[in-house]
């Protein structure tokens, strides 16, 4: 009787080659062809009437009203703060900081602010009032830190001038 022998087999290696040339390519694409977009989302109140007791109504509301070329800073008890004109065809973001960080000064423990746009108000204008009236930029112990103005935004309607309805029916005052 005869034995057979089995000889040893060896596998084949397994060649990657082709598989790492894909991977070589296909990783510096799929990270080229990202999108690398910024995105915050901010909480918002919107008031109501019903929401609102009696306390809230007599503390201090500070407002900012957005028209069409100027910015009103205010408040519910004594009116009218500081108009802010445009400049330059522009909204002068840096002096309303100015006008919130000075009224910050007189109310430090005030953090609310009520966001009140025209019909008008662009979009782009309304998430600048916005970024400009939570915080702004300040040196402490020589390093840059983002200061607190007023965190907690509401949205309202800003209140009809009488001008503006004049202009709208065509007729003047």
């Amino acid at each position: 009787m005869r034995r057979k022998h089995r000889r040893l087999q060896s596998e084949p290696d397994l060649d990657i080659t082709p598989f790492m040339n894909l991977m070589i390519v296909l990783v510096p694409v799929l990270l080229l062809n990202m999108v690398f977009a910024h995105t915050s989302v901010l909480e918002l109140n919107f008031p109501t009437d019903e929401s609102m007791t009696t306390e809230q109504v007599e503390e201090l509301q500070i407002q900012v009203v957005i028209h069409s070329d100027r910015l009103v800073v205010a408040d519910n008890q004594g009116g009218v703060i500081k108009t802010v004109d445009q400049n330059a065809g522009e909204y002068d973001f840096a002096r309303l900081k100015e006008v919130l960080k000075e009224l910050k000064s007189r109310v430090p423990d005030k953090k609310d602010v009520i966001i009140m746009p025209s019909q008008e108000t662009s979009y782009q204008a309304l998430v600048a009032v916005m970024d400009t009236v939570r915080s702004y930029n300040a040196v402490v112990a020589g390093n840059l830190v983002e200061a607190e103005l007023f965190p907690e935004i509401s949205l309202g309607d800003a209140p009809v001038v009488e001008a503006e309805v004049a202009q709208k029916a065509g007729g003047a005052l």
